[in-house]
């Protein structure tokens, strides 16, 4: 049954640029389009989507696979989607702007804004930075895997709440010794960002980052809120290998909040780093801000750094002169996204209906990223 639905979304795939059908030969596949298809056959997703953008702002739109497993309807072109943890970069964006305004100091420890909040087994606030935060060299614990049930079950988890539910674990090692990539760590930047400004976090983001630079489709949800609000491919969670697909569109992201809770679309993600990473004129930081963003460690696997809420990834395209794409994935119950772009205005954004929960299928959309930004 599996096999036979695979196959009935390939056969539906489809590759838009501009309106009109993406050209593909048989000698020369698209490659955005076979990485599209990888996601559909091998990682078992009903439905992907893609948009990419050149240096002069010329737009190619992809759809693979169905809408809706059940009723086959047709993938949407630039659907929306939720985008779990590139909500950090939004989030990130928010901070380094306050840290411009001199509201945040990135190298002030965390107690400096929430004093007394962080403590626990190993835990200590005063001896926190922000920029460890940012970077994920806190060691804070993740609390994400226990809240998944929260998320999918549709109830209402305040940040509060869910950090209780991170001071509940031992921290995982000293403050700056390495990195270690935890959700927990936004969690507590969102609410240094409504200490400061005194105002939502969602109210913030929409404020200094959507608003600004114009972004249609993109939105933090309201608390309580659990359905997306345009036009959108329905999204899906495989509880283990072989189990039939659940379908899981409508869930309650409020406790992934400042870390994974936006939904977006491919087009806008492409807009949003394409405007971050752009020196002159740039909407969403100043020069300074930018340089802290792009000051990386290393994530432990060649080639890969992390920065302020971004990451840096080679380039396939780039192995001779080093060049690398900027951005992040994010996974959440119902999709699974990448999003990134380069310094020469290049961007791709590829996203499944499938929870990415392997390291191939989150490979295999890094894979797609890399070969639309190169294509």
């Amino acid at each position: 049954m599996r096999k036979r639905l695979a196959l009935t979304a390939l056969a539906l795939a489809t590759a838009v640029t501009a309106g009109l059908a993406a050209p593909a030969t048989a000698a020369r596949p698209d490659p955005v389009r076979k990485g599209l298809e990888t996601l559909l056959r091998s990682d078992g997703a009903p439905g992907a989507l893609a948009s990419v953008m050149d240096r002069n702002g010329n737009v190619r739109t992809y759809t693979a696979g169905v809408g809706d497993r059940d009723t086959h309807a047709k993938m949407p072109r630039d659907g929306q989607v939720r985008i779990g943890s590139i909500t950090k970069t939004f989030t990130a964006v928010v901070v380094l702007q306050l840290v411009g305004q001199g509201k945040i100091s990135l190298d002030a420890p965390v107690d400096t804004y929430l004093p007394g909040l962080m403590r626990g087994r190993g835990i200590d606030g005063r001896h926190i930075t922000v920029r460890q935060l940012l970077q994920h060299t806190s060691g804070l614990p993740d609390y994400e895997d226990d809240v998944t049930d929260d998320i999918l079950e549709r109830r209402y988890l305040s940040p509060r709440d869910a950090l209780d539910v991170a001071l509940g674990h031992e921290t995982l090692f000293a403050p700056g010794a390495k990195y270690g990539y935890s959700s927990t760590n936004y969690l507590v930047a969102g609410l240094i960002v409504q200490k400061v400004t005194g105002r939502p976090l969602a109210e913030q983001i929409d404020k200094r980052v959507i608003q600004r630079i114009g972004l249609r489709h993109t939105y933090f949800p309201a608390p309580g809120e659990t359905t997306l609000r345009e036009r959108h491919p329905q999204g899906y969670r495989q509880e283990s290998p072989g189990a039939s697909l659940r379908n899981v569109t409508e869930i309650d992201p409020s406790a992934s909040w400042a870390g994974g809770a936006m939904v977006s679309t491919d087009s806008d993600l492409n807009r949003f780093f394409a405007e971050l990473l752009k020196g002159d004129g740039n909407l969403l930081l100043d020069e300074d801000q930018l340089n802290q963003m792009r000051t990386t460690v290393s994530m432990g696997k060649d080639g890969y750094n992390a920065g302020l809420g971004i990451f840096s990834t080679p380039l396939s395209c780039g192995r001779d002169d080093g060049r690398v794409a900027w951005g992040h994935n994010g996974a959440i119950p119902g999709y699974g996204t990448w999003a990134a772009a380069t310094d020469d205005g290049r961007a791709a954004s590829v996203s499944m209906t499938l929870e990415p929960k392997t390291g191939e299928a989150i490979k295999h959309l890094e894979e797609a990223m890399n070969a639309a930004l190169c294509s």
